[in-house]
């Protein structure tokens, strides 16, 4: 995570930082792992390899700076250590349609560091909405996450992970099935906290 919690006047966005990675870590936990949204996800989790950033970014130039550093992080990082990074900023691009236009300015950055070929962005959105859904059809929640976050990937980790799973092509019916089986309510009801007694 991104912090400066040494300094004492950075205190009170510390905790909104904090918040921000619990929910996200949550939302991993009981959604992606969880409901086994992405059969490949479980095991990195275990190992400690997902670098979670929460950026206090507020504007796309900001954000663009972020991006361009975890990327080079990630190509520069030993995989054993960092296999993946998930890039949370929850003050700029929280319109689903700007944030969807900033993927094209990701691809980009990808190109400009040669990174190419080497790394992929995939996109998390509270908003996210495939084109030709309605905004409330389940479908949809297969990719939304508590806050906007650019997953940043490596190639080489994906085709290994395609190569393990015999049904690859599967795997978008499958979280369509899980999800029309759960609906709202069940969505909903996995990120409530059980009531003390």
């Amino acid at each position: 995570m991104t912090t400066n919690d040494n300094n004492a006047s950075h205190a009170e966005s510390g905790n909104d930082r904090a918040a921000v990675l619990a929910q996200t870590q949550t939302w991993v936990e009981k959604a992606v792992i969880g409901l086994n949204l992405c059969p490949f996800a479980k095991a990195v989790q275990v190992k400690k390899q997902i670098r979670y950033t929460v950026t206090e970014a507020t504007s796309v130039r900001e954000l663009h700076t972020i991006l361009s550093d975890e990327i080079q992080l990630l190509l520069e990082a030993d995989p054993a250590l960092i296999e993946t990074t998930l890039l949370i900023h929850p003050h700029v691009l929280n319109d689903f349609l700007d944030f969807n236009d900033f993927l094209d300015v990701a691809d980009e950055l990808l190109e400009e560091l040669d990174a190419d070929g080497v790394l992929q962005i995939a996109s998390f959105h509270p908003d996210y909405q495939f084109a030709g859904s309605k905004p409330d059809d389940i479908e949809n929640y297969t990719n939304r996450s508590p806050f906007p976050t650019l997953h940043i990937l490596r190639e080489e980790s994906i085709d290994r992970a395609v190569d393990s799973y015999p049904d690859t092509d599967d795997i978008f019916q499958k979280n369509m099935d899980t999800l029309n089986k759960l609906g709202l309510d069940g969505w909903k009801k996995l990120f409530v906290e059980p009531s003390a007694e």
